[in-house]
């Protein structure tokens, strides 16, 4: 037979009572983890996936800047090679008019710095065309990977709204409940189970005896902590773990 917890409005609860909330309030929070551990690794895959589109398009913004960059600095070396090829013919035309050996040597090396400045344009119009060229590549191959995470962030949300439609009602439901009972339990003693049931290994705060032994960290419990567990007259927290602990007879109740 199901025993009840006291209304709010009663001036005395008893340690057992407050023994049997404590342990219907794990129960209940339990069922909430379960529909939590349903969801699995879901929401932290939607949270990676869409950290990582968002590096992809980032990235390919940032590519694309770069090609704008490299696409600027071949036209200027396009118009630095017509600049010099101006005054390679500029010079070319001095030589015939100079007056001695002096002028046509100081020409011919003006000629030669310019050639010289041609193929080092070249050269670099060479080498931001191949960077241009891999950068292309890489947009190609990133615009690749960006659509199939698309495509795989779309593919886990719909299996998230799935599961989480599902159990949204029943999850409401039992954290409605949790709250009720979380009432009648003075607000120290919520605020233990709630730190213990966060280091808790699977959440568990208040465990029953299980073999002689705690059900939460499995090490054994003396016969006479035994007793005065079942005596319900003082809440008694495991010596090894620190979860509050209730004989395995202890009822399950629901709240009016």
């Amino acid at each position: 037979m199901n025993t009840k917890i006291p209304r709010q409005e009663d001036k005395d609860i008893s340690i057992e009572d407050k023994l049997r909330a404590l342990h219907e309030l794990q129960s209940v929070v339990s069922e909430v983890d379960k529909i939590k551990t349903l969801r699995g690794e879901l929401p932290l895959e939607v949270q990676d996936l869409e950290d990582e589109i968002a590096g992809l398009r980032t990235r390919l913004v940032n590519l694309e800047d770069e090609i704008k960059t490299l696409e600027t600095a071949i036209n200027n070396k396009k118009i630095a090679i017509k600049d010099s090829q101006a005054l390679i013919a500029k010079y070319t035309e001095q030589q015939n008019n100079v007056r001695n050996n002096r002028e046509f040597d100081s020409l011919s090396k003006e000629i030669e710095f310019q050639t010289l400045e041609i193929e080092l344009s070249e050269k670099r119009i060479k080498e931001f065309t191949a960077e241009m060229e891999e950068k292309k590549e890489t947009i190609d191959s990133s615009k690749t990977l960006l659509k199939e995470r698309e495509e795989d962030l779309d593919r886990k949300k719909n299996e998230l709204d799935e599961i989480t439609q599902e159990t949204r009602i029943e999850e409401e439901k039992l954290k409605s409940k949790a709250e009720k009972i979380e009432s009648f339990i003075e607000p120290r003693l919520v605020t233990a189970f709630k730190r213990i049931r966060k280091n808790a290994r699977n959440g568990l705060a208040v465990v029953t005896i299980q073999r002689d032994a705690c059900g939460g960290c499995f090490n054994k419990i003396p016969p006479q902590r035994q007793l005065d567990i079942a005596s319900r007259k003082k809440i008694i927290v495991c010596e090894y773990c620190g979860r509050i602990l209730v004989d395995k007879d202890i009822n399950v109740v629901e709240v009016e």
